[in-house]
């Protein structure tokens, strides 16, 4: 077996405090597809933390070797992961496959079908300072509009922390994992990376910065947990295909709620002012249907209202955006503001 094909996990603590490192070589990453009960490259309890290494799509779907791909943008080869290099050379990508490099699966041993997986974000770090974004025609939330491949390569600067768009622009960092998914039920295993679903995945979703917490239902044993398509930045809807594609270092936290997934439809998730609820559909006005009664439904199990009044509240007090525009499945996700709920909750 040639090593790039080996995994490498290090159980021991990481320099941030976690209680293991899962890097992005050849043996812990899949391209394009999230599988079942595919064999874990770290098993876990409940409780514990990992940082884990990811690396971005963007140079290695080209169809050009990543050093050529970023050396056309003054990139220097030393300045390429490595890792990067080795996915490109190494790891095959099926027919049909989405684009998405994603690490993982980690098993958590405690979950079972019908839990509900917590991820704490407790930080999310660059690996490198320079990010692509992309489009072209027939990508993004209008496809007709550019007649040619539009590549833009992004400098950071990261002692500022901001992204240099142009001599004019700069704009602040704000990163996140746009992919975080547990394996998918088996009738839709693999599943494509690029549209979202039930078990998470492609949700682009820009609030999932260091401190918030996503929530999960679990369809099989251990979880199966995966993360990739870094962003250093997005705004709602990634309306043009792309973020600033970047490789990142989350380190999360995983804890398991016994029984608490049975009833979710869709993955939720919070931060320090905020609840969020989602609804997922390939037509727009459903998915915004399906967050409306996702946010009537949490308001009742919340704050004890009836359904006209958690209907009323939610019209009332719960801002309705589009997370995600592209990708052949919408999602629209409503955010509830805490000071509406019992201090409790």
């Amino acid at each position: 077996m040639n090593s790039a094909d080996i995994a490498i996990t290090s159980s021991q603590p990481a320099a941030t405090g976690a209680d293991a490192h899962v890097r992005s070589v050849p043996g812990n990453v899949t391209w394009g597809l999230i599988p079942a009960n595919a064999p874990p490259v770290l098993r876990i309890a409940s409780g514990q933390t990992v940082r884990i290494d990811t690396v971005s799509q963007q140079g290695i779907t080209a169809g050009i070797d990543p050093v050529e791909f970023f050396g056309a943008a003054g990139i220097d080869p030393d300045r390429v992961l490595d890792d990067v290099k080795q996915i490109y050379r190494h790891v095959k990508r099926e027919p049909g496959a989405g684009g998405h490099v994603l690490t993982g699966p980690i098993y958590i041993d405690d979950a079972h079908p019908g839990d509900m997986l917590e991820v704490r974000i407790l930080d999310v770090e660059f690996r490198i300072d320079y990010g692509v974004n992309n489009s072209g025609p027939g990508l993004g939330a209008a496809p007709e509009l550019l007649p040619d491949v539009a590549r833009n390569i992004i400098r950071l600067d990261l002692e500022r922390g901001v992204a240099k768009f142009s001599p004019q622009i700069e704009l602040p960092l704000a990163p996140f994992m746009g992919i975080m998914a547990v394996a998918p039920p088996l009738a839709q295993a693999p599943a494509n990376t690029r549209p979202p679903g039930a078990f998470g995945g492609n949700m682009d979703l820009k609030m999932l910065t260091r401190g918030s917490t996503l929530y999960l239902p679990v369809f099989h044993e251990g979880a199966q947990f995966f993360t990739g398509d870094g962003h250093g930045l997005q705004g709602d809807g990634e309306i043009n295909g792309t973020a600033i594609e970047i490789s990142l270092t989350p380190t999360l936290q995983f804890i398991v709620h016994r029984g608490a997934g049975r009833d979710m439809k869709w993955p939720r998730a919070e931060d320090r002012d905020h609840h969020y609820v989602m609804g997922m559909d390939t037509d727009l006005d459903e998915a915004a249907h399906l967050a409306i009664l996702e946010s009537v439904a949490f308001l009742q199990a919340r704050a004890g209202l009836s359904a006209a009044d958690a209907y009323a509240l939610t019209s009332l007090a719960v801002d309705f955006r589009i997370g995600e525009a592209v990708n052949h499945v919408k999602m629209v996700y409503g955010a509830i503001p805490k000071r509406l709920l019992p201090r409790s909750t």
